[in-house]
């Protein structure tokens, strides 16, 4: 038997084999058994007729089409012996046999690669370091103070937002007439939302109900020739609001009483809320931090170990990912799902998520990375005081879930933020740093 393999990429392979006749006689012969019990001719009962008579009728077809399956048995016999692990299904891409001679034959598989991992310790990223403002903490008990307001009926729009107005909007043309095909529509309209056009916010102001005002907007839309150029089109859009009612926002005081209310008597004096909004605020940048310093990670470590993953991982994931878009599709009532059009749009995200889990599974394997009975039982130790479950079931329950590997990931990105320098920014030099790269990228 001769053998050679060929490395098409880091994750495909070629094997080629060459097998001497008498090498593969005795399976030629036991595939053609199996052929010939299929095989009925006239005067014999299915299975029965003699191999040389069947030989004698068909030739060396019968050991042509069992050549292909002597091929298929081979292979994962020489997979074994060379230790040979494929991803997915290996193709067979050519295939000679000369009866009484020879069979060649070559098989494409793909593997996991084995990567040598460069450039994961001693790099620096840049990340932002957000810092809690005044204006962040008046903002958020804003939110608050209305989530708790109350409304009443107004005659007229006055100068502070804090109203809701009912309102029909209708688009008009530009002689002012109704836009051929449209029809009017009713919504309540709050003017304290900053989502709302502020063309409406002030041209509501000083409105009664049965008042009219209008707005209008520009919408720019870019759209392909017949060329297959791009043209950009401005369209000037106009609507006319019919106020219908109109009710005034009356926001709560912030005292101590509303701060016992919202918080389920956890804080009990204005003081003491403000700096409970404040710390929760800074969790949620510490933790918006950690995830952009894992990301920023990553990403540097991919790029630094870039390769060609096994297509077939990439197409499982894929597959997976456009599953769970189909059905969140459905559940929003989306009537037409684009299965081809978001495999595209999610293929490179799908190949980035196999590049760093081979990345990863390599680091963890090189530096020693895991999750070990001992992380697991301490792990179990603190949960059970503030869960009440017993240290046993919690370690029964991470064992048979994937906490081990999460747990294993979480060591990983300690051992990642260890090594290599994580410098903080502001945020406005984040900003310009990743302006920057966008302008690169597209040169």
């Amino acid at each position: 038997m001769e053998i050679n393999i060929n490395e098409l990429t880091d994750s495909e392979k070629e094997i080629e084999v060459t097998l001497q006749y008498d090498e593969i006689k005795k399976d030629l012969e036991s595939e053609i058994s199996k052929q010939t019990k299929k095989i009925q001719l006239p005067g014999f009962r299915k299975g029965k007729a003699p191999v040389a008579l069947l030989k004698k009728i068909y030739g060396d077809a019968l050991e042509y089409e069992a050549s292909e399956k002597v091929a298929n048995s081979h292979f994962w016999n020489v997979a074994k012996e060379k230790e040979i692990n494929p991803v997915g299904t290996p193709q067979l891409t050519d295939i000679k046999f000369n009866p009484g001679e020879k069979l060649y034959f070559k098989v494409r598989y793909e593997i996991i690669p084995e990567l040598e991992i460069k450039n994961y310790m001693d790099q620096e990223i840049e990340v932002p370091g957000f810092e809690v403002r005044e204006e962040d903490v008046e903002h958020e008990i804003e939110h608050i103070l209305q989530a708790n307001r109350t409304t009443e009926d107004a005659e007229i729009v006055g100068d502070d937002n804090n109203y809701i107005i009912k309102a029909e909007f209708q688009r008009v043309n530009e002689s002012g007439e109704p836009f051929e095909g449209s029809k009017p529509e009713v919504l309540d309209v709050d003017l304290t939302n900053h989502s709302v056009q502020k063309e409406i916010v002030e041209n509501a102001k000083g409105k009664k109900a049965g008042d009219k005002f209008s707005y209008s907007f520009t919408d720019q839309r870019t759209v392909k020739n017949k060329e297959g150029k791009e043209e950009t089109f401005n369209e000037t859009i106009k609507y006319n609001i019919l106020v219908k009612e109109i009710k005034k926002i009356i926001l709560p005081e912030l005292d101590d009483e509303l701060v016992k209310k919202v918080t389920k008597d956890k804080v009990s004096d204005v003081p003491s809320f403000r700096d409970a909004v404040r710390k929760d605020i800074q969790n949620y940048y510490e933790q918006r931090r950690e995830e952009i310093t894992r990301q920023k990670l990553i990403d540097m470590i991919v790029k630094n170990n870039d390769f060609i993953p096994p297509h077939s991982l990439v197409h499982n994931v894929l597959d997976d990912m456009l599953n769970r878009e189909e059905e969140n599709a459905k559940k929003y009532g989306v009537k037409k799902f684009d299965r081809s059009q978001a495999g595209k749009d999610l293929h490179q995200v799908a190949e980035y998520q196999v590049k760093w889990y081979i990345i990863k599974n390599s680091i963890q394997k090189k530096e020693n990375i895991a999750a070990s009975e001992d992380d697991l039982l301490k792990m179990a130790e603190k949960d059970t005081k503030e869960t009440g479950i017993p240290v046993e079931k919690l370690m029964n329950y991470y064992k048979s879930s994937n906490y081990g590997e999460k747990f294993t990931d979480k060591k990983l990105f300690e051992f990642l933020k260890e090594k290599n320098l994580v410098k903080q920014i502001t945020p406005k030099e984040s900003t310009k740093t990743e302006s920057k790269a966008d302008d690169e990228q597209k040169i």
